[in-house]
C-alpha cells in the first residue's frame, strides 16, 4: 500500500494501491488512467496557494496540487485524455452556529478541489465530501474502485 501524508502526494501502479488516512476538512483527490492503471492521490489542506506566502508545497493546496499530480502522471505515461477523478472529503468537523469563512475550510477546499479540476476539464465519477465525520481512503488501480473509511459506518465503495 503506496501511503500519502498529509499535504503530500504520490502516484501508484496496479497491483499497489493507495491511502491517505484522516480527512477531516481536507480533501483527498484520486486521479486515475484506467487504460495504464495509473492512479495518483493527492491530500490536500487549503483551498488557495495565493493567500500563503512563502509556501513551496505544492501539494498542502488544491489550486497547485492537482495541477502537479497530473503532470507527474502525464510525466509517467498515462493519457490526459483518459483520466478521470473521485474526490473524498472537506468535512466540517465542528458545528458553530455562525460559521465564518474561516471556519467553513471543508466546504471551501471541496469548491476550490472542484473548480481546478473544471478548469483542468478532469471529470469527476465519483465523490463523498462534506457532512460532520473524517474519512479514511483506498484506490484500487486495478479496479478503479476507491474505499471511503469512516468511524462508525459502513465502508463505502464508490
Amino acid at each position: 500500500m503506496v501511503r500519502v501524508g498529509m499535504a503530500d502526494m504520490n502516484i501508484c501502479t496496479a497491483p499497489e494501491a493507495i491511502t491517505t488516512l484522516g480527512l477531516g476538512s481536507c480533501v483527498g483527490i484520486v486521479l486515475y488512467d484506467p487504460a495504464r492503471k495509473l492512479a495518483g492521490m493527492v491530500h490536500v489542506m487549503l483551498p488557495d496557494s495565493t493567500k500563503i506566502i512563502h509556501n513551496e508545497n505544492k501539494a498542502k493546496f488544491a489550486d497547485t496540487g492537482i495541477t502537479e499530480l497530473l503532470e507527474k502522471m502525464i510525466h509517467l505515461g498515462a493519457s490526459r485524455s483518459r483520466i478521470t477523478a473521485k474526490i473524498a472529503g472537506g468535512a466540517q468537523m465542528f458545528g458553530f452556529h455562525n460559521a465564518s469563512d474561516l471556519l467553513r475550510v471543508g466546504e471551501k477546499n471541496v469548491e476550490a478541489t472542484k473548480l481546478q479540476l473544471k478548469e483542468l476539464h478532469i471529470p469527476i465519477i465519483a465523490e463523498d465530501t462534506g457532512a460532520n465525520y473524517g474519512r479514511t481512503i483506498e484506490f484500487y488501480p486495478e479496479t478503479g474502485e476507491l474505499l471511503v473509511k469512516s468511524v462508525g459506518k459502513e465502508i463505502k465503495r464508490i
